[in-house]
């Protein structure tokens, strides 16, 4: 290993700290600019601010008035509806002032009938439709079982009366059909259940 000369000169040595940087004072431009910056900031909170009070006196109002237009709306449909029943009234009117001249019991009961249609259209133009129940199988959505009756002829499960009839409005069940069931014994299930069976094999 080379002895090292002492005129030699050492390797300059990494400077441990940077000097530090001189800031600039700031001049009157930069505070102009910051005091513009601080009056927009100022005069877009009191924009946001002013926002946020109108939105809530909007949604108080809402508040307030909401209730009444409600009531107001249902209001309005139930005049609606009376005012579509109105001419009915009228021909059941009509026809309790003439019964006393109709020629006979038929013609009586053919005015109702021609005011129970003009109903059922009146209902009808309101969503409001019968359940068909007579002679379908019993569906517990639609159909409420009051009695049970067995009958041969008629398959297990089909309603064999309507006692009452249901409606649905929109679609929806509002009141189900009061039903006369047929409910065979097990042993006449079986029996009827072999007779179609023996049909279809038949028309096969």
């Amino acid at each position: 290993m080379k002895p090292k000369e002492e005129n030699e000169p050492e390797p300059e040595k990494a400077k441990e700290k940077q000097e530090p940087v001189e800031e600039k004072p700031q001049t009157s431009n930069d505070l102009e600019e910051l005091r513009r910056q601080l009056a927009d900031l100022q005069k877009e909170k009191d924009e946001l601010f002013a926002r946020l009070q109108r939105l809530s006196a909007d949604y108080a109002n809402f508040q307030k008035r909401a209730p009444k237009h409600v009531a107001d709306t249902i209001a309005y449909e139930k005049e609606k509806i009376i005012r579509t029943l109105l001419p009915a009234l009228d021909n059941f009117d009509h026809t309790f002032q003439n019964a006393q001249v109709a020629e006979n019991l038929d013609t009586f009961v053919k005015g109702v009938r021609i005011i129970y249609d003009q109903i059922i259209n009146i209902l009808r133009s309101h969503g409001v439709e019968q359940i068909n129940a007579l002679g379908k199988k019993f569906d517990p959505s639609q159909h409420e079982a009051v009695l049970q009756k067995a009958e041969m002829q008629q398959p297990d499960g089909a309603i064999l009366k309507e006692l009452q009839k249901g409606y649905k409005l929109n679609g929806r069940v509002i009141r189900a059909s009061r039903v006369v069931v047929n409910k065979l014994p097990e042993e006449q299930q079986g029996q009827q259940q072999q007779h179609a069976e023996q049909q279809t094999e038949k028309e096969e």
